[in-house]
């Protein structure tokens, strides 16, 4: 969150929650939706349940991985809808 709210974003979290997101970033000209996982990608079950996420145009879907030794540099994946 700090990351997104250094770019100007105003986020709200609800990680280890049951929802698919685990972050809410709204920004002045966008938002983001990002699913944060330490060392791996999600699995093909849930990455499925998060590319047919309905949203808008102007909503990004994300997955980022943070990776041991590295927790400033996530990977960031941008999801397509389906």
């Amino acid at each position: 969150m700090k990351q997104l709210e250094a770019l100007g974003y105003r986020c709200t979290r609800a990680a280890a929650s049951l929802g698919e997101w685990d972050i809410i970033a709204i920004g002045a000209s966008d938002t983001r939706l990002v699913q944060v996982k330490c060392n791996r990608r999600p699995g093909s079950a849930e990455m499925a349940r998060l590319r047919a996420f309905q949203c808008g145009e102007l909503v990004s879907k994300e997955v980022w991985v943070y990776k041991d030794g590295k927790p400033r540099e996530p990977i960031i994946e941008i999801l397509r809808d389906q």
